[in-house]
């Protein structure tokens, strides 16, 4: 089993996985944005690669909570995602307040450069999404994510 984890913008999609236990997530690769049914595509290759069971989307939600222009952009991917998912796959969202600018500062204490940055950001935001659902899952009375 394993879950893969996206951080969806609107030129590239950061992509994460678990390792094979579900306990870590780890940076995977970034996709190039090419419309929802090219992006769905890329995405259904990456879980059948891997042996993939959950998706997780990382939805950016203003400070307040709400959903504002970029959540429901995202939302139109999870729509499209949901239509071509096989049952076997389950799809989460996950709120991604901050991880972008926790991903930097990751990658600041690492030292990794101001160049090498710009190619691994994304990467890095998704395995933050994915590894915080991964934590409210262990956490879950159930095993069952938290909404």
């Amino acid at each position: 089993m394993r879950a893969l984890g996206l951080d969806v913008g609107s030129k590239t999609i950061g992509v994460a996985l678990t390792d094979e236990a579900m306990i870590a997530a780890h940076p995977l690769t970034v996709l190039q944005r090419v419309g929802h049914s090219g992006d769905v595509s890329a995405i259904l290759a990456l879980c059948v690669e891997h042996g993939v069971t959950d998706v997780v989307v990382g939805m950016p939600y203003e400070l307040s909570g709400r959903s504002g222009l970029r959540a429901k952009r995202v939302g139109e991917l999870v729509q499209a995602l949901r239509a071509e998912l096989p049952p076997a796959l389950k799809l989460h969202e996950q709120d991604e307040r901050f991880t972008t600018a926790e991903a930097q500062r990751v990658l600041i204490e690492a030292d990794v450069s101001r160049q090498k940055r710009k190619g691994v950001i994304d990467q890095q935001a998704a395995a933050l999404i994915l590894q915080g659902w991964l934590d409210a899952q262990r956490r879950s009375p159930r095993g069952v994510p938290s909404p």
